[in-house]
Order: structure tokens, then C-alpha cells, then sequence
């Protein structure tokens, strides 16, 4: 703190003399008469400097997050969100009326059919009636799983183990509804999978949304990121992210796709179990470490 002390014969005066010395923002801290006029005690705070991130939180955070080296260089400049932002790419699940159906594809057990029915759920209470397709007729007790999900909500279950029968199922979509297709669980590494899953998309004319587990090794995640990208997956919807502290296979996948992160699962619940994910969320996680979450010192 800057503290002076001014005399003058007024206290016009004395203001002026203090308002061209420290400025407009000087505190008057006190006056009293004085012989010949009046002495007045000002001060002006100094300017609060905005503290920087502290480099080795940051790196320490990125480190433990396990990000790839290729994102944590890009991730150096700027403030996280601000890396973030730069570095890759969000976006809105495109859930509007009239908009191409949307095929969720993925890893076995990644929560494909969990996902569909928490977005399902979301547009029957939004007012409308969605319709809800499962292409996957081999796993035992997938159709029931999704089947007991649609009737709760008042939906019938579209079965279609084809791109055959998914076209003939498309065709009995009602006008401007929304279309959710739940696909198997895939080996993108294996061309006969790849093409089955190329070849229902095509027949869907649908937008491939990848949805991967949180918590695989960046290097696991960014293999399947990309050979789900070859087959034609655009968008990324992370899940456990109410589980898995570690970040840097939810930030590989999206960067190698390169994938448009979109949602990611942070719950169990069908109706709360899913949110927007934004690079302000991502930082403030990225800055937490250790399984309590704890803030990086």
C-alpha cells in the first residue's frame, strides 16, 4: 500500500493534489484541521496481478492424468481450458428432429446400450417419442436389456441383425423422430467387423458416435480411436468417468481420431447419468489428481 500525507488550505484543494498524485482510486484514510488549512492521509492500494498457473501443477496434473506427449505440448501454451479448446474438438450430440440417425459403436461392455437408453429417456421427457433401434442379436440378453429400458418409456424396441432389415425397420420411422441404433460390440481391427459395422451405418445413413471407457491406457485408446475413425466414427462419448480418475485415454482417443467429444457417463442413473462435456469441465478435472480428487498443491 502507497500511504501520503497531504496538506492544503481546503480540502478541494487537498483532493486534487491526491487525485493527481495517486488517482481516482487513492483511499482517503483520514483528515484534520491544521494551521493554515487541513492535512489529509491517503493511500492506493496496489493492483492485484493475476497469479499464473503455476507450471509444475501442470505438470504434474498432466502427468498423472497420463496424457500423451503430443497433447501435453499443446496443452502447454495458455491456460488449460484454453489448450483444451485449441486443441480438440466439442460439440453437440445432434438429437434434433429430422437429423441423421446415430449409431453408437464400440468396444464390447463400453456401455453402448446404457448410453442409448439414457439419451432415449432424455427426449421422452424433452415430449418427444424417439426411435430406438438394437442391431445387436448376438450378445445373449442385449435385446432384453435395451427391450426393458423402451418400455418403461412407451417406446418399441426396432430389432434389426441386418443392414437389411435396418433399412426396413428405418422405414417405418416416423416422421422428424430421432433415431438411436445400438450396434454390437466390435473388434475394429478385424476387417469382417469392420465391414458390418461400415455397412450399417451406410444403410442407416447414420453419424457414428464411438463410445469408449475412460481409463484405457492412452496408447489402447488411441489405437481404437482411429480404427473406429476409419470406419467412420466422428463423435466421442467417453463413459465411467464417475469411476476412473485418470484422464489421458479420454484425451488420446479424441485427439487421434480425431473425434468431436460430445457427453461423457458420470452416473448410473438412466435420466442424470449423462453430461455435456466442455473444456472448462475437462480442465477443472485435469487439475485433480489422486482417486479423492484431491486439488493439485
Amino acid at each position: 500500500m502507497r500511504l501520503k500525507l497531504y496538506r492544503a488550505a481546503s480540502m478541494p484543494e487537498a483532493m486534487a493534489s491526491i487525485r493527481a498524485d495517486l488517482g481516482a482510486e487513492a483511499l482517503i484514510l483520514g483528515s484534520r484541521r491544521i494551521s493554515g488549512g487541513i492535512e489529509v492521509s491517503a493511500a492506493l492500494e496496489p493492483a492485484l496481478e493475476e497469479v499464473p498457473e503455476p507450471r509444475f501443477r501442470r505438470e504434474a496434473a498432466l502427468a498423472w492424468h497420463r496424457v500423451p506427449a503430443p497433447l501435453d505440448r499443446l496443452l502447454a501454451v495458455g491456460s488449460l481450458e484454453e489448450g483444451l479448446r485449441r486443441s480438440l474438438t466439442f460439440a453437440e450430440l445432434p438429437l434434433a428432429p429430422g437429423n441423421e440417425p446415430l449409431l453408437f459403436a464400440g468396444p464390447p461392455g463400453a456401455g453402448k446400450t446404457l448410453a442409448v437408453a439414457r439419451l432415449a429417456t432424455r427426449l421422452v421427457m424433452a415430449g418427444s417419442a424417439p426411435m430406438v433401434v438394437t442391431t445387436d442379436t448376438r450378445r445373449a440378453g442385449a435385446t432384453e436389456q435395451l427391450a426393458a429400458f423402451t418400455r418403461l418409456l412407451g417406446l418399441k424396441l426396432a430389432v434389426a441383425g441386418h443392414p437389411l432389415t435396418l433399412g426396413r425397420a428405418l422405414a417405418e420411422r416416423a416422421a422428424g423422430a430421432s433415431v438411436l441404433i445400438d450396434s454390437p460390440g466390435a473388434d475394429p481391427f478385424d476387417p469382417v467387423q469392420q465391414d458390418e459395422l461400415a455397412a450399417l451405418a451406410a444403410t442407416a445413413g447414420a453419424t457414428i458416435v464411438l463410445v469408449l471407457p475412460a481409463g484405457l491406457d492412452p496408447d489402447e485408446a488411441t489405437d481404437l480411436a482411429e480404427a473406429f475413425a476409419r470406419v467412420g466414427a466422428s463423435l466421442l462419448l467417453p463413459t465411467r468417468l464417475d469411476i476412473v480418475g485418470r484422464l489421458g485415454g479420454v484425451l488420446a482417443a479424441a485427439h487421434a481420431g480425431p473425434l468431436a467429444l460430445t457427453e461423457a457417463g458420470i452416473g448410473p442413473g438412466a435420466a442424470d447419468g449423462l453430461t455435456a462435456l466442455t473444456a472448462a469441465f475437462l480442465a477443472e478435472r485435469l487439475q485433480r489428481a489422486g482417486r479423492n480428487g484431491d486439488l493439485l498443491p
